[in-house]
């Protein structure tokens, strides 16, 4: 029976198909064509390049090739640009030209591929605009196309419906959407109370291929609920969900929200006030300012206590807490989550007159001034708020 296999996407003609269902999962037809895959040529532009060659093959011999590789655009910055080019097959060079897909540069590949038993080996040049990569790579494997695909799964953590918030974080939202829409998306935010993560808007290798972009976003726990419904409204979108985000279990109590609200919503300074006097004593220091962000919802915490590093100079050492209190699950709920930062210090000089100029320094394996033992502060706002806290172990609240 004829077979008819167009090269570079493999497709089985109707007639085929019947018979390619009785194979075995996994096999190819002996003799048949057969795609493989590299996913890497060493020490292509510094290294820096993500590299995906897929090759059509009749036996050992290549009948198509597809070369896409995706790289940094600007030395100074995270933005990449890809270009993907059908190669030419003549014996062992492969040549082909193309532009890059976003800063339309010419692009022309010349390659010569050598084979020596299970190992490959790549020599020629890529230019791109008016820059010139020196290929070289030897010991190259391949991988078949179920191998490829297994490595192409990705989780972005968008979870659109948490039961509740033990594995997703309140105040964390992620938008999957597509490239050709990101922009239109990210200037509706403009003067919206949200936080867009900066580390989020460079498109990715993985998002260039897959034509999706996923944006973090930090909101008010308040509003999340608001800001996942017009998202998904949003042309372009694909998926908008609760994601991991500042939240630990660990330093997480779960409260009764009568105590807390004011009507339906949570009366911010009295919680700000109760954590403020627990933790001034648990810590041996006195509040000094708490401040609520408006775009993220999280509470700041400033204490102050006598600094122990050089008793006699005086001078004193800041506290700052991190603290979000949000509804145990989206939607209406009778329960509260408070999770609490551990503290970060500072040290300055407050007292009268000249002040010594200091600098905060860490070296070895010290963590940022950070404190090994916050003296049971999240045990004790478990106690005084009458508060549960996440059993690890048997993830259920105790």
């Amino acid at each position: 029976m004829r077979t008819l296999w167009l090269c570079l996407f493999g497709l089985l003609t109707v007639s085929d198909l019947a018979l390619a269902q009785t194979k075995l999962p996994g096999k190819t037809t002996p003799g048949g064509p057969e795609t493989r895959y590299f996913t890497a040529i060493d020490g292509l532009m510094d290294g820096n390049a993500d590299v995906v060659l897929k090759e059509t093959r009749q036996g050992k011999t290549v009948t198509a090739a597809v070369l896409d590789v995706c790289y940094p655009a600007d030395k100074t910055s995270d933005r990449k640009d890809r270009f993907v080019a059908n190669l030419t097959v003549n014996g062992q060079t492969l040549t082909g030209s193309t532009q890059s897909l976003a800063d339309k540069q010419p692009v022309t590949i010349k390659l010569t591929r050598k084979q020596s038993g299970d190992s490959f080996e790549f020599r020629g040049q890529i230019t791109i605009g008016q820059a010139v990569t020196e290929v070289a790579s030897s010991d190259n494997s391949d991988l078949s196309e179920k191998e490829f695909q297994e490595n192409q799964t990705t989780d972005d953590g968008i979870t659109p419906q948490p039961k509740d918030f033990t594995e997703v974080s309140p105040e964390s939202v992620g938008v999957r959407i597509k490239l050709d829409t990101a922009l239109d998306f990210l200037k509706s935010l403009k003067g919206e109370p949200v936080e867009v993560g900066v580390s989020s808007l460079a498109v990715s290798c993985d998002a260039m291929r897959a034509g999706e972009q996923t944006i973090n976003l930090t909101v008010d726990p308040e509003r999340a609920s608001a800001l996942i419904a017009k998202a998904k409204s949003t042309p372009g979108v694909v998926a908008a969900g609760w994601t991991s985000g500042s939240v630990e279990m660990d330093r997480t109590i779960r409260i009764a929200a009568a105590d807390w609200r004011d009507g339906d919503k949570i009366n911010k300074d009295k919680i700000a006030t109760a954590i403020a006097g627990v933790l001034s004593r648990t810590l041996a220091a006195k509040p000094a300012a708490a401040t609520w962000n408006a775009n993220t919802g999280k509470l700041k915490l400033t204490l102050k206590r006598p600094s122990q590093v050089y008793p006699a100079l005086g001078l004193t050492e800041n506290l700052e807490i991190t603290a979000l209190v949000a509804p145990d699950k989206p939607g209406s709920s009778d329960r509260l989550l408070l999770w609490v930062s551990s503290p970060v210090t500072s040290t300055s000089d407050e007292s009268a007159g000249a002040k010594l100029n200091l600098s905060e320094e860490s070296s070895g394996d010290e963590e940022g001034g950070e404190p090994k033992d916050d003296n049971g502060a999240i045990e004790a706002l478990a106690k005084e708020l009458k508060g549960q806290r996440w059993d690890a172990d048997k993830s259920v609240w105790k």
